[in-house]
């Protein structure tokens, strides 16, 4: 194991030079005190765990000291934001201070949230205060336990730097870790500025050092865009089946490689509802949940057009086309698994819809609907989940139905209970409990964060004494209002 002096660097997109990031050092951030750290994101970084405990470690992630080998940079980009063109983006609040490579030779971008103003800060003060940097850190961890792909979270820091949003907040940083933080704002960018040579170089970095299969193909460009498809089909899929509703899916906020990446107003669903909207600035309902697939599909278009230059249109008219098939397949796969089905019949997709149709509008938790129903034999699960329901009528359908499957593939509780327990999950990241978190840390109490993170990263196992993260949310916990506002 490692400690922080022995990192090796190897900055490959700060050497693509200034027309594609800016030099700018981190702004520390006074009095940092370490909030929560994970240990498997270090271990990411083959980093001793005790590292956390030499002083050093917090003073480099609250930008008081810097390794020799980093090269902290603000990448420069654009995208569509709610659907509007926006020429000219990049890390406003954020820097790349490097790449690091492991052990094994896996390259890990270095990227610091809330490190002050860049020239693309757009009169913002480049901060981030500590309930949204807590938020990530959750959710990072969180969706990488559930088997989501995500940008992963190593550290928040906390301090005592004064920063105004809707009132006065305390300014935090957060060390997040990714393969590449290249999106697809950046290769709009130099699509629509027709730097068409600058953005050949973006597609040979990001084919050199992320798809290298892909440069063995007669059309190494389109192979690249056909991979992104089907990395967001299946991304895509993993957040319907488990409910989480991203916010602003932008497309200077959709990662090339496919990960949930720059979400701050998300959710994960209590009651299920298809038309929830988890980010209040949100007003007509753009990222709604039920919106995300055909908004995904959308932003797949917008990289499409930005690859033009290299790829005929015909043939990427085509592959845009396997965007939806691939992620219908992907889900009703989820699906059946969380259904405790592991046999393909023709009528599983209307089984799903069904099920969807007859939750929606009543007051049934989503998350905890999958997870008793597989905690009893079905029968006896049914009979108690029926009491959650409105429509009983429809879900006395349902049942029966469900029931019929369940006879048809036989097979013993236990091994369905095991089965489904180990894609259901126990603890689920909800707002209220992410707020509950929030307001200790603000009194300067980190416990719950603390808690709350070892809880959720371990989500499909049942942990002594932890009874009440499992219950559902209070009424007023289903109805927090998140925005955008870091």
């Amino acid at each position: 194991m490692k400690s922080l002096n022995d990192l090796r660097f190897d900055n490959r997109f700060a050497r693509l030079g200034e027309a594609f990031s800016t030099p700018v050092l981190p702004e520390p951030i006074a009095d940092p005190r370490l909030v929560v750290v994970s240990t498997a994101a270090l271990a990411l970084l083959d980093l001793d765990p005790a590292v956390v405990d030499d002083p050093t470690f917090v003073e480099v992630f609250a930008g008081h000291k810097l390794w020799a080998e980093a090269d902290p940079r603000a990448m420069v980009y654009s995208g569509h934001q709610f659907g509007s063109y926006n020429p000219r983006l990049g890390d406003g609040r954020g820097l790349l201070l490097g790449e690091v490579v492991n052990d094994a030779g896996q390259h890990w971008d270095l990227h610091l949230k809330g490190a002050g103003q860049t020239p693309y800060s757009r009169q913002g003060d480049g901060r981030a205060v500590l309930r949204s940097s807590i938020r990530e850190f959750l959710a990072s961890e969180h969706l990488h336990a559930l088997g989501i792909p995500s940008s992963r979270a190593l550290c928040v820091t906390a301090s005592s730097t004064p920063v105004w949003r809707e009132k006065q907040e305390r300014a935090a940083m957060l060390l997040r870790l990714a393969p590449s933080h290249v999106r697809f704002g950046h290769f709009e960018y130099f699509y629509y500025t027709q730097q068409h040579e600058r953005l050949k170089e973006l597609a040979e970095h990001v084919l050199s050092a992320h798809f290298p299969h892909c440069l063995e193909r007669p059309d190494p460009y389109a192979a690249f865009f056909r991979e992104v498809v089907e990395r967001n089909a299946e991304l895509i899929a993993r957040w319907q089946a488990y409910g989480f509703c991203h916010g602003v899916m932008n497309t200077d906020n959709m990662s090339i490689l496919g990960i949930t990446f720059d979400f701050g107003p998300y959710a994960f669903l209590d009651d299920f509802d298809a038309d929830t909207i988890c980010n209040h600035s949100d007003h007509e309902g753009r990222y709604s949940f039920s919106n995300q697939v055909p908004i995904a599909h959308w932003n797949l278009s917008a990289l499409a057009q930005a690859l033009t230059p290299f790829v005929e249109v015909e043939v990427l008219r085509e592959t845009l086309g396997l965007f939806l098939p691939l992620y219908q397949a992907h889900y009703l796969d989820l699906m059946r698994r969380r259904l405790g089905l592991t046999q393909a019949e023709e009528q599983d997709q209307a089984l799903v819809e069904r099920l969807l149709k007859t939750l929606q509008g009543g007051a049934v938790d989503y998350s905890r609907f999958f997870r008793e129903l597989g905690e009893s034999a079905p029968a006896q699960a049914l009979a108690r989940l029926r009491e959650d329901f409105i429509d009983l009528a429809g879900f006395d359908a349902w049942a029966q139905d469900y029931l019929a499957r369940c006879a048809r593939e036989g097979g013993k509780q236990d091994a369905r209970r095991t089965r489904m327990h180990a894609v259901n999950p126990c603890y689920v990241l909800r707002n209220y409990l992410a707020q509950q978190a929030i307001d200790a840390a603000e009194t300067g109490d980190y416990s719950e964060v603390r808690q709350l993170h070892a809880l959720l990263s371990q989500p499909f196992d049942e942990q002594p004494g932890m009874q009440r993260y499992t219950e559902r949310p209070p009424e007023w916990g289903k109805h927090l209002e998140i925005s955008c506002s870091s």
